[in-house]
């Protein structure tokens, strides 16, 4: 998965704005307590952070 595909889920999930406040500030422990910007930024895969997004915020599997 590339960032831009990323974006793009958290975008249809949440909404343009609200993904993006998400990724900014939203704290996930299963990132080590690092936002999804934060995450990505350090180099961990788009996947494995939408994997820790969608799993905090219940996000159903047909939508993962």
């Amino acid at each position: 998965m590339r960032h831009t595909v990323f974006r793009r889920w958290m975008a249809d999930e949440f909404g343009p704005t609200r993904a993006e406040m998400l990724a900014q500030d939203h704290v996930l422990s299963s990132l080590g307590g690092r936002t999804a910007d934060e995450a990505l930024e350090a180099g961990m895969p788009p996947k494995e952070v939408w994997t820790a997004v969608c799993d905090a915020f219940e996000v159903p599997p047909e939508r993962r």
